[in-house]
């Protein structure tokens, strides 16, 4: 079965091993399992599927599968997977084909729209799945890689940050320059890990949830981050 697939709408099991990523990926994530914090986030994941409960998504690291290191042109965080049963699908904002779109993702596609003069088609389609930005270098990349059902940021601090951390720093220690769009104080907690003399452009404003889309003094409608990303990749012959 393509990884690309979907079958399962929560966690299966706790083995990494049943979690593909791409090559360029699997030494960050080898080593991340391999350490302390690693193996504690294995056993909590562990013991909370004995317990009964709903972890979504079924592939936590299928951001890293779909965008290999070498590709990455774009960084978007989040925060951490929709807590929705049937929503979240492993990339940050994205949620599974046929699934009404949420409040922040329609903010995503209002911003595009008004920054870019892109029109979207009515939902079901497009759709709110960004499968498409991913396989064309966008890292789609939560903080936090796991919640459980009804529960946000239930997962926050249970070990994914070390290896998003590691993520984050390959990329922007990498030999090209790269945009990072950081929404929220999460996302921008990470900003510690981009070097300032590197040539990446990066991008802050509030989350684009409805929460604090419109609030100052950073709002994320009328961020011109995407034509800010745009004539970036543009000058740097994306």
């Amino acid at each position: 079965m393509n990884s690309s697939e979907m079958p399962a709408t929560q966690l299966q099991t706790a083995q990494p091993a049943d979690w593909p990523v791409a090559p360029g990926w699997q030494p960050l994530v080898d080593a991340f399992f391999a350490g302390a914090r690693g193996q504690a986030l294995l056993a909590h994941l562990q013991a909370r599927l004995q317990a009964g409960a709903a972890i979504f998504p079924p592939q936590p690291l299928r951001a890293l599968d779909l965008t290999p290191p070498e590709d990455v042109r774009v960084v978007i965080l989040g925060q951490d997977p929709y807590h929705g049963r049937g929503q979240a699908e492993g990339l940050a904002f994205s949620v599974a084909p046929g699934v009404r779109l949420p409040p922040s993702l329609q903010n995503i596609f209002k911003e595009m729209q008004r920054d870019l003069g892109v029109a979207f088609p009515p939902f079901p389609n497009p759709g709110g799945s960004l499968v498409k930005w991913a396989k064309n270098g966008v890292l789609l990349l939560n903080t936090c890689l796991t919640v459980e059902e009804g529960q946000a940021a239930s997962h926050a601090g249970k070990g994914w940050e070390e290896l998003t951390d590691t993520v984050i720093r390959h990329v922007a220690e990498g030999p090209r320059p790269v945009v990072f769009m950081l929404w929220g104080s999460h996302a921008q907690s990470k900003r510690a890990w981009i070097p300032a003399d590197r040539g990446h452009l990066v991008l802050t404003s509030n989350h684009p949830s409805p929460l604090s889309a419109l609030r100052p003094p950073l709002p994320f409608i009328g961020n011109g981050h995407f034509g800010k990303a745009r004539d970036f990749r543009a000058q740097h012959g994306y």
